[in-house]
């Protein structure tokens, strides 16, 4: 199953998604990242988190939407408010999407270890979420069902 995960910059919180989705997913989920307006970079904190939690950064990049175009995601999953009132191109039409509000660890205002902290339970609830999605990969659930449990999360 492949999923995209946009987020206005993907700086921060849809490169954590996509991190996170192909290391845990065991292969069952192609995961990849974009915006419609990329920083260019990733924030340097999601990169320390994601050292800090042993999750690899390998290949991660900050993108345009339009760089993916021949990835044809099953699901695209926006993470932030912005991205999830932006008209997405043409090519996202067969995909199905869902919105997760991920609050925003990168505008946390204090010290480096609260910032940390706030990467992290930012990454604590996309693990849980991408676990949930595996395991319903590996027991073979249908499309139908996997949306269900997507927009379940959005609404937890």
């Amino acid at each position: 199953m492949k999923i995209l995960f946009i987020c206005t910059h993907n700086r921060c919180r849809s490169i954590l998604a996509e991190a996170i989705a192909n290391h845990f997913s065991g292969g069952l989920i192609e995961a990849a990242s974009a915006g419609s307006e990329p920083a260019g970079e990733i924030h340097p904190m999601t990169l320390k988190a994601l050292d800090s939690y042993n999750i690899p950064a390998t290949g991660l990049y900050s993108k345009s939407w339009d760089d993916l175009e021949d990835f044809e995601p099953d699901f695209v999953i926006t993470v932030c408010n912005n991205a999830a009132n932006e008209t997405c191109p043409v090519w996202f039409g067969k995909s199905l999407r869902v919105h997760w509000n991920l609050e925003d660890p990168s505008i946390i205002v204090g010290s480096d270890s609260q910032k940390l902290a706030a990467f992290g339970e930012t990454i604590a609830l996309l693990t849980s979420r991408i676990k949930e999605v595996t395991d319903l990969l590996e027991h073979h659930a249908c499309r139908t069902r996997v949306l269900d449990a997507l927009n379940c999360m959005a609404e937890s």
